[in-house]
């Protein structure tokens, strides 16, 4: 992040980097958590008196460990990981264009506003809320296919170029590769709830501390998530409604905004069923967003070395090479004889 000043150490593309290293990461490490939640937030709960199967798969799951056990006795241990490809390229993707863009909204607000301290929380909201915005506009396409994948039934299951083609070849063509966009657009807050609350606890906690220790990092970043996640939840279940095959009771008709996924969710399960999923949900939240603020962070440390010594390097080099040249003109053309040769031809 930018420092104090309002001058990153880091170039933009250097926080990104580091971000999105982070990112994959931490998704990679928690990735059975992720396919968990998506299974539980696309499932509707069944009733005796339903003559057609509410959810998008044969097995209903009643719980984030029934939901673990059930997926390794029917897809084996792999199952756990099914669509892992997809997702840790749409998880670089989208963490390298929202640190990118972060790192540079940030920095030319602060600069154009020569500011000392450094933005207040809304700014910071605000802030995160634009990079995020951007980035989703970009990512989204990797982030439908992904969710396509890990609630694909068992033995249709397709890979990452074939249910790509899939979504394109629907009803919506290839704007379907853009469902959910805007669901994803509001859940911007989310990110910048996250990075907003971050900053704000760590000005909060760890006043005028740049480099923090890893586990200082990961309380930040666990806690920062944390309340972003409660807070976005209804739409995280919306968005995910969007991005999948409808409900075998939908007859194949597709739910066209997130307030519609919502009604059908409240109409089957009520009010709360809202926020199913969200044990896993959070649990993958605190552990990605520790892990990646911890990772982000000493990343970061080693890329300003890095960066340093390479800044350094070539100095030294381009020094040398010009001591080198002006060596080799002294040797062919002594400066006396230079000098002559100058006035000659100016007469």
């Amino acid at each position: 992040m930018p420092g104090k000043a309002g001058r990153a150490p880091l170039p933009p593309w250097g926080n990104a980097l580091a971000g999105a290293t982070g990112a994959v990461l931490a998704n990679a490490i928690v990735y059975p958590l992720d396919i968990v939640k998506t299974r539980l937030q696309v499932q509707v709960k069944r009733k005796p008196t339903d003559p057609v199967p509410l959810t998008t798969n044969d097995v209903h799951y009643t719980s984030a460990l029934d939901a673990i056990r059930k997926i390794i006795d029917d897809e084996g241990f792999l199952g756990l990981y099914s669509g892992i490809n997809g997702s840790l390229i749409g998880v670089a993707s989208t963490n390298f264009a929202y640190f990118y863009w972060y790192s540079v909204v940030r920095t030319l607000y602060i600069s154009s506003r020569g500011l000392a301290k450094p933005p207040n929380t809304a700014i910071e909201l605000s802030l995160g809320a634009v990079a995020g915005a951007i980035a989703q506009v970009f990512t989204i396409p990797v982030s439908v296919v992904t969710t396509r994948q890990q609630t694909q039934p068992n033995g249709s299951k397709k890979g990452l170029i074939d249910t790509g083609r899939e979504v394109v070849n629907s009803e919506d063509g290839w704007t379907g590769l853009w469902r959910g966009l805007k669901a994803s657009l509001v859940l911007v807050v989310n990110p910048a709830i996250t990075y907003g609350a971050y900053q704000r606890l760590k000005e909060l906690f760890l006043p005028g501390k740049i480099n923090l220790r890893p586990w200082e990092s990961f309380v930040l970043g666990a806690a920062s998530k944390a309340l972003a996640t409660i807070a976005t939840q209804p739409l995280i279940v919306a968005k995910v409604g969007l991005q999948s095959q409808p409900p075998p009771a939908r007859e194949g008709k597709r739910f066209k905004t997130f307030v519609e996924v919502m009604s059908y969710i409240i109409e089957h399960e009520g009010l709360l069923a809202l926020f199913k999923g969200i044990a896993p949900q959070i649990t993958k939240g605190i552990l990605v967003q520790g892990v990646l603020m911890m990772t982000k962070e000493r990343l970061q440390i080693l890329f300003i070395v890095l960066f340093a010594y390479l800044r350094r390097w070539k100095s030294e080099r381009l020094q040398r090479a010009a001591e080198a040249t002006a060596s080799k003109a002294k040797e062919v053309l002594p400066f006396d004889q230079a000098k002559q040769a100058v006035s000659a031809l100016i007469k």
